[in-house]
């Protein structure tokens, strides 16, 4: 069975981006616009990584994070934040609520497809 990304984006071609490309490396992807589709995809189906904006409509990323972490069943599933906050509060907020990894946009397909297989790799340990 194929490990299952949430993308959690509101740009849509950023969303676009990163479902195409994690396609291709063989994942399978749920891709939301909003923080709560994002939530509710998650209770539905719990993912194996998480790749997150800040900037959402509704509740950002950080609270989607925080909401993640609450739930037994997604408590412990990577987080990568890629967002286009680049100030240290913003991401020492993210390491603070658990988050993998934190990527400023712009960022590197290739490279962000590597650290989802990374964080799945480490949490398989």
């Amino acid at each position: 069975m194929q490990p299952c990304v949430l993308v959690v984006d509101d740009e849509p071609i950023i969303l676009r981006l990163l479902e195409v490309n994690l396609r291709l490396d063989g994942f399978a992807v749920v891709a939301c616009s909003t923080g709560e589709e994002g939530l509710r995809a998650a209770e539905e189906r719990p993912p194996d990584a998480v790749v997150l904006d800040i900037l959402l409509p509704g509740i950002d990323g950080f609270e989607v994070c925080r909401r993640l972490r609450e739930v037994p069943a997604t408590a412990r599933v990577p987080v990568i934040m890629v967002t286009a906050q680049a100030q240290d509060e913003d991401r020492e907020r993210g390491y603070a609520l658990g988050v993998h990894e934190y990527v400023t946009k712009p960022f590197e397909p290739t490279e962000l497809v590597a650290l989802v297989r990374r964080a799945l790799a480490g949490r398989a340990r």
